[in-house]
């Protein structure tokens, strides 16, 4: 019999031949999708997925897709596909969440699922349909880099030092201020310096404009260009908590700093004739980081008197107090420079503003000047997951930084396994200019816990090891290691090379092992380490080209702590860590073990031989004593960490930070402040001690040294960017895409001219200027007072536009500049419509909320899917049909049914 509806379903509707009206139902013009409550009834389940994506299957299968439409386009296949391998992504991530997951198959799953992105990425950047148009980030008419670069400035803004009526004197300028201004002419090199001295206002108030004056007064009488001024900056909303609520109060009132406007072609720079040491120890508090500084005892300074404005917790012999930039997750170690400033090595899980990094976790190197203000800020640039433990500054300026990376950090390198960890060292330039890095690791997990400089350049890298290095085999679990590197250049300009020395040493026992200190002294190199427990040292001979040998080894007996510190002073080795063995194996204790955790530091002999002259320090209370960090100067160890803690407390008990100074040979302790954080919580770091880096200038918010001008424009410094980074532009008509790959010379403006060739001047590119407000928080000093550079992308005029595409995951430098990929274009008279996925190449199933944000994208991405199927509906473009059909089809209708009444009849 024939079903007449096939006649209908011409025209588009159905007949109802009981009534003889015509109800018009729409007929089959798409194939069914998948997400469908009938498809997906018969889609493969969850744990089918996983096995499959965990087997090494591809996500991605045109030919797996089920169309029920046998003339169905081809877009429908592709969409279909790319749904499937979002249910794999889901199905993964899912997986991941589900708490009896061991932590191999975690790591399988979290290797499948990079790999599923990886391949999704790949596709979609040779994706071609025919009616709609897929693009793997978004759809706009503009995109603008967050990756900015500074702008040179001749401003530089203190910290906030008043606040409230500008009529009223400033407490900062009180007592006995004096200090030095000098600058010098960039062009005949003349130095001129004023010696500033407040007691030479005699009767006149010392409020912000009347000092102000009185130095802009000397500068000029001295033929200087250069000026101070004031700003006010702005003041952040005070918080109470009662009851549980958190209640934001009006500020108190204005807040003001002082500014130092130097000439275009003068440096200036501040010093002051009395001076103490300053420590700066960085502390996590409350819900991020700090920077303190500290005066130590002695010198000439003047001892702080009270906390700066908008600085918390002031506790006696603070200097000054930072917050460090949000995103940072750990810092885990500091140093002096020889200009007196303090470098950090940071984790960051976000970037700052105007810095977003490519990966999950990225490794920071941040330079401070004396007086907190965050100068520069060098992210290393890895892919995936990068962490810093250690670094070393040499006598001439030069930042070596060393810590694990897992994925790619070099282009088209990703480690001897990819998602396993190496060992790294980075080496800089006394500016913070990256010179070289090298990644050298076992195919088990490896990192680099300690670095330090040697003879003639040398570098030593010291860490731990699941598995033989290179040129090494591993003894068992987690071993020790130590090696050596040189620098070569082919020529003056060449580029320089680092090249390792010999193999890697490897050390240790069956158990777990590994160092966490070394240090250089003449032809001796030491290193300190937990090995199996215990508290061992030992000594390499360096040989004329300055490859380590093992000559003496010294166990110190069992440990239950941690080495903080090894460093040779006035020919003896220094050890310091934390203990809970009262009964070290050292003879002459010139303080005894307290209860719990104590700190602890052991005097030796240089050959390590036990001797009569060995000394033992413990120093703690009755509750656990942390060794955060430990530094060596002037013969006297510095500690910080925290004081007194409950054993085995949870995060809720509040902890106090201390920092102490103690003679290593009679155990006196010398110096000691204890004080509380933010929320209560005090958790110091790392320190880092400056020979006379404390002076009155702390008061004023004045660095000590030159005021830095300028930073580098260059975006491999910059930015997280890379040599080698890259991503590419497609044309609108799905032609060949063309790449756009990060040169070590390039700068925004050789960026902007590379995306506008590439796009075949599809695309314009203009730079832009923002961020010239002073803007404070809390205590810490704005960084942007000159403000930054942007790229602006938009569409030229009377042209389609363009697509980016993102580069392969380990160099994809739209992530490290900030841009999503997608298309570019005004969106008129376009034929085809465009749909963004805003799905990233790089994501995270780690923790509970990356997987939480996982699933969000994926269902994201779901829905544009879904928005791209509707538009290919060839009755999406006109009305659906309804009510009564036309005459001539109700009388060919009826013509059919006589005819097929007769048939039947």
């Amino acid at each position: 019999m024939i079903d007449n509806s096939y006649l209908v379903g011409l025209f588009g509707g159905t007949v109802s031949t009981g009534s003889g009206g015509f109800t018009p139902v729409p007929a089959k013009r798409q194939p069914t999708a998948p997400w469908s409550a009938a498809a997906i009834k018969d889609a493969p389940k969850p744990d089918a997925l996983v096995r499959a994506a965990l087997a090494g299957r591809k996500l991605i299968n045109e030919s797996a897709a089920k169309l029920d439409l046998s003339n169905a386009s081809a877009d429908y296949r592709k969409m279909f596909a790319l749904f499937q391998s979002f249910q794999s992504l889901g199905a993964l991530t899912d997986r991941a969440g589900v708490k009896n997951v061991t932590a191999a198959e975690q790591a399988k799953l979290v290797t499948a699922f990079n790999r599923g992105l990886a391949e999704i990425g790949d596709y979609m950047t040779g994706l071609d349909m025919e009616d709609v148009r897929l693009v793997q980030g978004t759809t706009a008419t503009t995109s603008k880099t967050t990756a900015g670069v500074a702008r040179d400035t001749t401003r530089a803004v203190t910290a906030p030092i008043h606040q409230g009526d500008l009529l009223a004197p400033v407490a900062a300028f009180a007592g006995d201020t004096k200090f030095n201004v000098s600058t010098k002419n960039d062009i005949t090199g003349v130095v001129k310096t004023v010696a500033m001295d407040l007691s030479e206002m005699g009767s006149t108030p010392r409020t912000m404009d009347n000092v102000v004056a009185y130095m802009n007064g000397k500068l000029e009488a001295a033929g200087i260009d250069s000026r101070m001024g004031r700003e006010k900056v702005a003041t952040p909303p005070r918080t109470v908590t009662n009851n549980g609520k958190t209640v934001t109060l009006p500020s108190t009132g204005d807040r003001w700093a002082l500014t130092v406007r130097s000439a275009s072609t003068e440096t200036v720079s501040f010093s002051a004739d009395e001076t103490s040491d300053a420590v700066y120890v960085a502390q996590g508090a409350g819900a991020g980081y700090q920077l303190l500084k500290f005066q130590s005892d002695g010198g000439s300074a003047a001892a702080p008197e009270g906390a700066r404005v908008g600085e918390t917790w002031w506790v006696d012999g603070r200097a000054s107090q930072s917050s460090l930039p949000d995103g940072v997750k750990a810092v885990r170690a500091s140093a002096t420079g020889p200009d007196g400033s303090i470098w950090l090595v940071a984790d960051l899980d976000a970037g700052p503003d105007n810095q977003p990094i490519k990966g999950q976790q990225d490794v920071a190197l941040m330079k401070f000047d004396s007086a907190g203000r965050l100068l520069t800020t060098r992210s290393l640039g890895a892919a995936s997951t990068a962490s810093g433990y250690a670094i070393a500054v040499d006598d001439s300026g030069r930042v070596a930084i060393a810590g694990s990376v897992t994925g790619a950090l070099e282009p088209g390198q990703s480690g001897t396994v990819a998602d396993v960890a190496d060992s790294f060292v980075t080496m800089f330039d006394a500016e913070g200019q990256e010179l070289w890095t090298h990644r050298r690791g076992a195919r088990a997990a490896d990192e680099a816990t300690s670095v330090s400089f040697g003879p003639d350049g040398m570098v030593y890298v010291a860490g731990r090891a699941k598995s033989g290095m290179p040129g090494a085999a591993g003894v068992g679990g987690w071993d020790g290691y130590l090696q050596a590197f040189s620098e070569t250049r082919a020529h003056d300009l060449a580029p320089i090379v680092p090249r390792a020395v010999g193999g890697a040493l490897q050390f240790g026992t069956a158990g777990e092992d590994g160092v966490s200190a070394v240090t250089v002294d003449g032809d001796n190199l030491y290193s300190a380490g937990v090995e199996n427990g215990r508290a061992v040292v030992r000594r390499f001979t360096l040989d004329a080209q300055g490859v380590p040998t093992l000559a003496e080894t010294r166990d110190l007996g069992t440990l239950s702590g941690q080495i903080s510190d090894v460093a040779v002073s006035n020919g003896r080795v220094i050890v310091t860590g934390s203990s809970r063995n009262a009964g070290m194996n050292i003879d002459t204790v010139n303080a005894a073990h307290s209860g719990g955790l104590d700190a602890f530091v052991a005097v030796l002999n240089p050959d390590l031989a036990a001797s009569g002259d060995d000394r033992l320090t413990y120093y703690g209370s009755a509750g656990d004593d942390t060794v955060a960090d430990a530094k060596i100067h002037d013969g006297k160890v510095w500690l910080t960490g925290v004081k007194d803690r409950p054993a085995n407390a949870d995060d809720k008990v509040p902890s106090n930070g201390y920092l102490t100074r103690i003679d290593p040979m009679t155990g006196a302790v010398e110096y000691s402040k204890t004080w509380q954080g933010d929320g209560q919580k005090a958790m110091p770091t790392t320190l880092t001690v400056a020979s006379g880096g404390a002076t009155v200038l702390d008061r004023l918010g004045l660095p000590a040294g030159e005021i830095d001008k300028k930073d580098s424009k260059l975006l491999t410094a910059a930015t997280s960017l890379r040599v080698g980074d890259r991503f590419s532009i497609s044309p609108m008509d799905g032609g060949r895409p063309m790449m756009v790959t990060i040169a070590a010379n390039d700068t925004l403006q050789t960026l902007a001219r590379k995306i506008e060739q590439a796009s075949k001047n599809q695309l314009k590119v203009t730079i832009m200027n923002r961020g010239d407000s002073v803007t404070g928080k809390d205590a810490g000093v704005s960084t942007t007072t000159g403000g930054f550079q942007y790229l602006s992308i938009t569409t030229r005029s009377g042209r389609d536009g363009a697509i980016l595409n993102s580069g392969e995951v380990g160099r994809d430098a739209l992530a490290g500049l900030g841009l999503s990929p997608g298309l570019i274009s005004i969106g008129k008279n376009e034929d085809v419509k465009t749909f963004g996925l805003n799905l990233p190449r790089v994501m995270s199933i780690a923790t509970e909320a990356d997987r939480k944000a996982a699933n969000e994208r994926i269902a994201g991405a779901i829905g544009a899917l879904r928005k791209a199927y509707a538009a290919l509906d060839p009755q999406a473009a006109r009305p659906a049909v309804t009510g009564q059909a036309p005459e001539y089809i109700m009388s060919q209708i009826a013509n059919y049914q006589a005819a097929l009444l007769r048939l039947g009849g």
